[in-house]
């Protein structure tokens, strides 16, 4: 692929935009010598203004979504593409979120590029086990794990009972609930349905993924080892 299109896809502007980057001298190569669009250099090699080159398309980060932002590019109000470099909203391929969390969610949330690889992420037959904490407005009464494990449980406006999911109960109001389900706020649904309400929600881990130390608001990209973590649980 031609460097203005590599460069152009990745969202640093349009082609007219990135052949005036040339011609300014903003691109070289990581010993600081400049480029020209027809060279033939290795993406790993390439700076604009002396900063790396952004990941090839094929791109896999994961995001510490705060409470407040919302997984859309439309919403009026803070999205979770605000926390990233803005050219990300231009790549092409477009980079998407895998799965949503709702606005008042924190926690783990991952986007990519790769439509086979999001795809191959969400699919039930993945059995992905996701990890949210939940603080309750009231105590646990004692049966929810057994009736959230059971297979049986059947959401409001729904047909379909939901698959076995675990609950721990780490404190009379606080309990971590492992799905292999992604459904429509189905957390908070399901504490309803036992006459809860949750507090708040954090989801803390995708597959073998955790958020670890990465700070509220911060990303970072997945390499192969993080991939392999990911599916490491499935």
């Amino acid at each position: 692929m031609k460097l203005i299109k590599l460069i152009a896809n990745l969202g640093y502007g349009s082609r007219k935009d990135v052949a005036a980057m040339f011609r300014a001298g903003m691109i070289t190569d990581a010993a600081g010598e400049v480029l020209y669009a027809d060279d033939q250099v290795a993406h790993d090699a390439i700076r604009i203004d002396g900063e790396p080159l952004d990941p090839p398309a094929g791109l896999l980060l994961m995001l510490h979504k705060p409470v407040g932002y919302t997984c859309s590019t439309k919403d009026p109000g803070r999205i979770v593409y605000d926390l990233l470099p803005p050219r990300f909203r231009l790549r092409s391929p477009l980079l998407s979120t895998v799965g949503r969390l709702d606005r008042d969610t924190s926690g783990l949330l991952l986007l990519t590029d790769d439509g086979a690889l999001l795809h191959r992420i969400v699919s039930p037959k993945a059995h992905l086990p996701k990890v949210y904490e939940a603080a309750l407005a009231n105590d646990l009464r004692g049966d929810e794990a057994a009736l959230f494990a059971s297979g049986t449980l059947l959401l409001e406006a729904e047909n379909t009972p939901l698959a076995p999911a675990r609950l721990e109960a780490v404190e009379p109001r606080l309990a971590h609930l492992t799905l292999i389900e992604g459904r429509y706020h189905q957390v908070r649904r399901m504490f309803a349905a036992v006459g809860n309400h949750v507090l708040s929600l954090h989801r803390s881990r995708i597959g073998g993924l955790a958020l670890d130390d990465l700070p509220a608001g911060q990303w970072r990209a997945l390499g192969d080892a993080d991939r392999e973590r990911l599916f490491g649980n499935a």
